[in-house]
């Protein structure tokens, strides 16, 4: 998929892994839309990145939000990629150390963002990509996130790994779905990457953490993340699939 002149839609782009893709598909030739949260930095990304940058503050699971925000992406050039890396975690044991059930609300506001956020945005996005004259044989391509939490979720990650595994089971659907349109879709499951969530932590619990991946043993990077991104819409071929990009690391019970 050229991208050269199109419009590529980035959900959570204002910081980690979603800032490193809007800046690496910049960099390709693409208009930029960067969509995040109304209070986010995302328009200091924006502006940071470059003058085909943009931003649009939505919840991305608020469909008039994410129509706009695919509204102005069609506007600077059709729209031939999404790239959603919008997500939350939130922690809930099934039985508290105080013998209370867990949150039911903490679940379904995780699920919520996690999976019914992804879902709003490929529809919407694939509605608009679905319209477009074919290029090379395609119309657009969708990048969704996932986890390897999806496979191997830890104690207390029953909202988020739930969610995650969702989304894996969205993607060759989505993708058979979604193929008569020529229209490609494919998820990236990192494992533990350097971003705004870990850097939180010690150092201590960061170099732990890092020594945990076999190799390399480290955390991984956010262009890391942007190169496969970028590569998943280049290469037509890849499509239906859910790529592990961990290192080789598989997650412990704790």
């Amino acid at each position: 998929m050229e991208l050269k002149d199109a419009s590529v839609l980035v959900t959570g782009g204002a910081s980690g892994l979603g800032l490193a893709t809007a800046a690496r598909l910049h960099e390709e030739g693409a208009h930029v839309v960067i969509v995040d949260l109304p209070g986010s930095a995302g328009t200091e990304a924006a502006d940071r990145i470059g003058k085909r940058a943009a931003f649009a503050p939505a919840d991305v699971t608020d469909p008039d939000a994410m129509d706009a925000a695919c509204d102005l992406a069609q506007e600077r050039g059709p729209l031939r990629a999404l790239v959603h890396c919008a997500g939350r975690g939130g922690p809930v044991r099934l039985v508290g150390r105080n013998g209370a059930p867990g949150s039911l609300e903490t679940f379904a506001e995780v699920v919520r963002i996690n999976l019914i956020g992804t879902f709003n945005a490929l529809r919407l996005a694939a509605a608009r990509m679905a319209a477009n004259e074919p290029d090379g044989g395609e119309r657009g391509v969708c990048v969704l996130t996932a986890s390897v939490a999806a496979y191997e979720g830890q104690i207390g990650q029953a909202p988020y790994a739930s969610a995650k595994a969702g989304v894996v089971g969205l993607t060759l659907v989505a993708a058979r779905d979604l193929a008569s349109r020529q229209i490609r879709v494919c998820t990236i499951a990192p494992g533990l990457f350097d971003t705004p969530i870990l850097a939180r932590l010690t150092d201590d619990v960061r170099d732990g953490l890092a020594r945990s991946v076999p190799h390399p043993a480290r955390l991984g990077e956010p262009a890391e993340y942007a190169a496969l991104a970028a590569h998943i819409i280049d290469n037509p071929m890849l499509n239906g699939e859910t790529i592990r990009l961990d290192g080789s690391i598989r997650m412990q019970p704790r």
